[in-house]
């Protein structure tokens, strides 16, 4: 069998398919892994789950979807394509090509951990792992989500004790439902920005039961949260600071000196990503025997792994890499 290659650089590309993973810009047929905005263009043709695409209606208007349910292979030219959750947020999608007896995996973002509004992550080995590292150093293991919740919770119970409104910025898609579901089990109602209300919506559509929230500036009593996106931070609705207590719910609130960089009063790390031990296992359920990174910390993870003797890189511009069958 003689090795062709597959690129990297704007995406994955599978040349004899026609087909690309994530590309950054808009091509003839591509998969598209979930609906955050860093993953979604105007391809000509676009397949996705049935979640993602009702999002992607939602938030950036028609296309032509090809909605593929998880589990169910497409024939793509001389590929089989199949997708698996990924667990980052609903419908998030990871993709598995298999052609010439070889299986390629490319990640998109990924979650290990159980979400309590999203898909759980669900690995099929591969050859070959295409991965996103965005939390790919090891100082980037996040403590158990039952800690950051309390933790959250006894945010907004000091709020209340003081008269002020907790707000928690979350991004609309995934993380905002994420934390709205786990608030209605401490009892805590939520006020939501319209965008996350639209979004609501979908997950309800696709089984996913939340809270009725209503608007972010409608009458709160003492013991209501206010979810909103990370932008609304220069609302005229906070105009008077002194009346809220303003938290930012990322990974990346594991950095020193994250709440002044939000100009929040805290930052906690619920994040919708893996943290770097769940990377190191992803790599593991896989059992891939080459592995390629992508964003993030890509040189220092594809390093980590190439010492516990895992044949890794990092990408680089427009790779173009071996793979026989494949491509």
């Amino acid at each position: 069998m003689r090795d062709e290659a597959f690129a990297i650089g704007d995406g994955v590309s599978i040349p004899s398919a026609g087909l690309w993973l994530d590309p950054h810009a808009a091509r003839p047929l591509a998969v598209v892994s979930h609906a955050h905005s860093d993953h979604v263009r105007r391809h000509a043709r676009t397949i996705c789950t049935p979640a993602t695409a009702d999002l992607i209606r939602l938030r950036y208007g028609g296309a032509d979807l090809r909605a593929l349910p998880f589990h169910a292979p497409l024939r793509v030219g001389p590929a089989r394509l199949t997708l698996y959750p990924a667990g980052h947020v609903l419908g998030s999608a990871q993709a598995l090509v298999e052609a010439g007896g070889r299986r390629l995996l490319y990640s998109g973002d990924l979650r290990l951990r159980p979400s309590a509004t999203t898909e759980r992550a669900v690995v099929p080995e591969a050859d070959l792992l295409v991965m996103e590292t965005t939390f790919g150093r090891p100082r980037y293991v996040f403590p158990p989500e039952e800690r950051v919740v309390s933790q959250i919770v006894a945010f907004c119970e000091q709020g209340f004790a003081t008269r002020q409104t907790p707000v928690l910025f979350a991004y609309s898609l995934g993380k905002a439902q994420e934390v709205i579901a786990l608030l209605q089990r401490h009892g805590l109602p939520t006020l939501v920005h319209p965008a996350i209300q639209a979004i609501n919506a979908v997950y309800a559509r696709h089984g996913v039961q939340l809270p009725e929230c209503a608007g972010w500036d409608a009458p709160a009593d003492d013991r209501t949260v206010i979810v909103c996106p990370p932008q609304s931070r220069k609302n005229r609705l906070f105009g008077d600071e002194r009346r809220f207590r303003f938290a930012m719910l990322s990974g990346w609130a594991m950095d020193s000196g994250a709440r002044f960089r939000y100009r929040c009063d805290e930052a906690f790390p619920l994040s919708d990503h893996c943290g770097y031990d769940d990377l190191l296992r992803y790599v593991e359920l896989s059992r891939a025997r080459m592995v390629y990174t992508l964003h993030g910390f890509a040189p220092e993870f594809a390093q980590d792994l190439r010492r516990r003797g895992i044949e890794a890189f990092p990408s680089g511009q427009a790779m173009q890499l071996p793979l026989p069958g494949i491509a």
